[in-house]
């Protein structure tokens, strides 16, 4: 063992942030130091959380020294030196693991923190039951959340008290939105929408390109419309007061060339087809879920 394993607990900076109420005062430990910590991390940082309140324990050395170089954060190849230090505990593992890691944080995390899991498929209540009954919040964020323009869905075990449940908002807010449901089952419609949701709009992208190419554009022109268009229609859609469909109504001239477009899609039934998609990736989140939550 390194003698990173030897890091004391961090100390907290309440004097940072007096000035400031919704600025973070807890320690907070992250497990897994992959994207999805470091651009929670990053996030947190540029907002004005010092990188002294954060410890990362990642098993890869190339990791670690690549998080204490860029953010300035304390590091440990052991979890429970972080979970230990933590007034909130991030698992940011693949989910294939998380059982084994939460299973051997336990005795770890007797001061009961809060548990925030960025972890994909694993439900709040078979996590509780791995780490011996902590509150934890279940969060669902979407890959655009390492650019810093995510939105993430979150659920509360009933045992999160109010502070616990702004403290994750703040956090996972660093990337983007942070919108609860009521309901841990919501989490597969969270998945089905957003979690997945990027790869709807790159496909669309991609169909826009390719039948660009067919009429006879370049395939760099090509890509420049079908990609400024998506960020030019998703820019409208986030700033507007209307309604995404009030939207289509406003750009869909009667008897014109999107009235054409739009037509022959709803002709093929591209609302049902679509539909039927976001089911069945609802669905196998909820597979998902019970085949990681056995046992």
């Amino acid at each position: 063992m390194s003698d990173e394993s030897e890091l004391p607990t961090l100390p907290h900076h309440p004097s940072l942030f007096t000035d400031n109420p919704h600025m973070l005062k807890e320690t907070l430990g992250f497990i897994g130091g992959g994207n999805m910590a470091r651009s929670l991390i990053g996030g947190l940082v540029a907002q004005g959380l010092p990188a002294t309140q954060v410890i990362v324990a990642d098993p890869l050395a190339q990791q670690r020294t690549a998080l204490k170089a860029q953010l300035s954060v304390q590091v440990t190849e052991d979890n429970a030196v972080a979970a230990r230090a933590a007034q909130v505990l991030i698992l940011a593992v693949k989910p294939q693991s998380l059982r084994a890691v939460a299973t051997q944080l336990a005795p770890a995390v007797l001061h009961r923190p809060l548990v925030i899991s960025v972890a994909a498929g694993i439900r709040a209540t078979d996590l509780q039951r791995w780490l011996g009954g902590l509150p934890v919040v279940r969060c669902m964020p979407n890959t655009p959340a390492l650019h810093g323009c995510g939105v993430s869905g979150l659920f509360a075990t009933p045992d999160v008290p109010p502070a616990g449940r702004t403290l994750a908002a703040q956090i996972l807010g660093a990337v983007g939105p942070a919108l609860w449901v009521a309901k841990e089952q919501d989490m597969d419609a969270v998945t089905a929408v957003s979690g997945s949701g990027p790869a709807y709009f790159f496909l669309l992208i991609e169909m826009l390109e390719e039948a660009g190419v067919q009429l006879g554009l370049s395939a760099e022109v090509a890509h420049r419309l079908a990609v400024e268009t998506a960020y030019g229609a998703s820019q409208m859609a986030r700033v507007a007061p209307e309604s995404a469909a009030t939207l289509r109504e406003q750009v869909t001239s009667k008897g014109g060339t999107t009235e054409a477009a739009l037509k022959r899609l709803e002709a093929a039934n591209v609302r049902v087809i679509f539909a039927n998609a976001i089911a069945a990736a609802a669905q196998r989140s909820a597979e998902m879920a019970d085949q990681l939550g056995e046992g």
